[in-house]
């Protein structure tokens, strides 16, 4: 019985935790952990930042600055556009501000605004775009330093080959591999999710942009757009 026991307890494979694997990958997993942990922050720190300006503006933002505008009261319209405190609200107050210029100079300044306002919404995607690309070549690289290790041991014990040797050095570097897809797929798939929700900030900011002319050319000429005015 006894006997019997030890039998199944060395035919038990052998378990091994997700901190002995990390470790078993060797100093490439360290590069590979900060950049795991720099991409979570960036992802939800740009995440809720994204949220919070798609959120800011109400669907009943631009009738209210036509109102405001049409009733003269520029600088109200300023005042509430500083209220909101939204990428959306920023590129309409700098166009109220210019408001008496050629539309033209209007329209260049909105879109300065809306291009600062775009830039800094995507400080940091392109260290998600660059870990997406670079993590699993790192992963990659551990790789190829197992293996070449594995050799160099294989080398070393002479004409006895050791089976046990060459897994041991297959077995790092296969966990460095793993390691730098579970950091970089993420990461890629992180960074076009955020791109695409700048491109759906971007579609508002244009709309609010054409709208907005359409209020400067109205207001400057009282038969265009009557029926856009009276809505």
């Amino acid at each position: 019985m006894m006997l019997l026991q030890a039998a199944q307890a060395a035919a038990k494979p052998e378990t091994i935790g997700l901190g002995s694997l990390i470790l078993a990958g060797g100093w490439l997993m360290i590069p590979l952990a900060i950049l795991s942990a720099i991409t979570i922050f960036i992802f939800f720190e740009r995440f809720w930042m994204i949220r919070q300006a798609l959120g800011k503006t109400d669907a009943g933002f631009m009738a209210k600055i036509r109102d405001l505008i049409y009733e003269g009261k520029v600088e109200q319209a300023i005042q509430y556009c500083r209220a909101r405190r939204s990428p959306v609200a920023r590129m309409i107050e700098k166009g109220l501000m210019n408001l008496g210029r050629p539309k033209a100079d209007i329209q260049a300044a909105i879109e300065n605004v809306a291009n600062l306002e775009v830039s800094r919404l995507e400080s940091g995607l392109p260290f998600l775009a660059t870990t997406a690309g670079g993590a699993p070549m790192i992963g990659f690289l551990g790789t190829v330093l197992g293996m070449v290790q594995a050799f160099m041991d294989m080398a070393a014990a002479g004409g006895s080959v050791d089976l046990s040797i060459l897994a041991s050095g297959m077995y790092t570097a296969m966990i460095t591999t793993v390691g730098g897809l579970v950091v970089g797929i993420p990461a890629y798939f992180g960074y076009n999710f955020l791109v695409a929700r700048i491109e759906k900030l971007v579609f508002q900011m244009e709309a609010n942009t054409i709208a907005f002319m359409d209020i400067v050319t109205a207001k400057e000429n009282p038969g265009f757009g009557g029926n856009y005015i009276n809505r």
